[in-house]
């Protein structure tokens, strides 16, 4: 892993050494992006748009936001901005690396939030622009231009979160992965007719399985709020 680590950091470096009018665009998007977004922009948006792909940005961004944290506690994964001074790496080689506002996360980092949470909560707004595009025009550059935006939008927010020394690259393709497997595989499960006892019910199981999940990692010794 110490290999793939400093792979990472070598990355970031290329990254940073960037011109500097990319800087406060990659701020901007990996602040953009960040989860809570899904539920304070799209997820209004797309309700506007069509009750039920606005319930799906919802549904599927709740279970993403859940499933990243418990996958955290699992994977584990270190922070570029923390491991390259703790692994020693800053004194066996020189390492040119810039700190931001919003580098020193803590917790955690695999796999990323910011791309697992996007990705899977776009999915059914990008499927539905699909179809609309696929209605209104023959063209396939018209059709697959939402999902172009998808991809670009995605390779965006993961580099900037290697930007900011947020996550390693390794991170961040797990994350987008992981998100649009998750996206496409949620979506047709939409509860968009269900009451309101389900959700309560649900995420009442949500809570207890993660107490549950939380109490037994803790037992076998293992520190997750390292």
């Amino acid at each position: 892993m110490d290999a793939l680590h400093t792979a990472g950091i070598h990355f970031a470096e290329v990254l940073q050494a960037g011109p500097p009018c990319l800087e406060k665009f990659w701020i901007s998007v990996t602040s953009l992006a960040d989860p809570k977004c899904i539920f304070t922009i799209c997820f209004p948006v797309a309700y506007f748009l069509d009750r039920k792909v606005g319930v799906s940005v919802l549904w599927i961004g709740l279970v993403s936001e859940w499933l990243n944290v418990v996958l955290k506690w699992f994977l584990f994964g270190e922070r570029p901005f923390w491991w390259v001074h703790e692994s020693g790496l800053t004194r066996k080689e020189l390492v040119t690396l810039r700190q931001f506002a919003v580098s020193c996360e803590t917790g955690p980092g695999s796999p990323s939030g910011h791309c697992m949470i996007t990705g899977a909560a776009l999915w059914p707004l990008v499927t539905a622009l699909t179809a609309l595009a696929s209605r209104h025009s023959r063209s396939p550059v018209v059709k697959l231009s939402p999902f172009g935006a998808y991809t670009l939008l995605l390779l965006a927010v993961g580099l900037s979160r290697i930007f900011v020394l947020a996550h390693f690259p390794h991170q961040v393709v797990g994350g987008i992965l992981a998100g649009a497997a998750l996206g496409w595989g949620l979506q047709g499960h939409t509860p968009a007719t269900r009451t309101m006892g389900f959700f309560v019910a649900t995420a009442l199981a949500l809570l207890l399985v993660s107490l549950a999940l939380h109490s037994l990692v803790i037992s076998a010794g293992i520190d997750i709020d390292w």
